[in-house]
């Protein structure tokens, strides 16, 4: 998700696409979310780690 989000980010910086960009930033930050939960050994949706 993160390297999803980062993608999206660039291309949206790059094409001048507002939405791709916001989209970009949201995926970064939950992706970024989610993976702090999984190392603190927080089980995230049934899951005991977030890859």
């Amino acid at each position: 998700m993160i390297i999803v989000g980062a993608i999206l980010l660039v291309i949206g910086l790059v094409a001048g696409i507002g939405i791709l960009w916001t989209i970009g930033i949201i995926l970064l930050v939950i992706g970024a979310a989610l993976w702090l939960l999984g190392t603190l050994g927080h089980a995230i949706g049934g899951r005991r780690h977030y890859w």
